[in-house]
């Protein structure tokens, strides 16, 4: 599949926010236009569970975050401006580079992994 330029560069900018998580996750899907990870295997679970990734489709970028799914309250003061790029429960769709969103959304990443952490769902450490 071909992609637009301007989606190939979103979507290494979105990568490089999880690609911070590598050291305590497992990657899952490394290949152009597709990334993913999981948290290593978790017993209380019997198996890994999904974190998070970032894909592109035909009309924009998907960035998926699991945590806010587990946790909604993380979203509690999430701005209007990232807020608009949410559809569904846990995946914000861009269609261009706009800097201070994404600074929140990795401010937003880390903190997911944060509450992973403290819920037994990631490792320690790194991120």
């Amino acid at each position: 599949m071909k992609y637009n330029e301007d989606f190939q560069s979103l979507f290494y900018r979105l990568k490089a926010i999880l690609v911070n998580f590598e050291p305590n996750l497992v990657v899952t899907a490394n290949e152009y236009g597709n990334y993913s990870l999981n948290t290593p295997f978790i017993k209380k679970y019997g198996k890994e569970v999904f974190f998070g990734a970032v894909s592109i489709k035909k009309n924009y970028v998907s960035y998926h975050l699991m945590p806010v799914y587990v946790f909604p309250e993380l979203l509690d003061g999430l701005s209007p401006a990232l807020k608009k790029r949410m559809q569904g429960k846990s995946c914000f769709n861009f269609t261009a580079v706009n800097s201070g969103i994404l600074d929140e959304l990795s401010e937003l990443t880390h903190q997911g992994f944060s509450r992973f952490q403290q819920e037994g769902r990631a490792d320690s450490g790194g991120g």
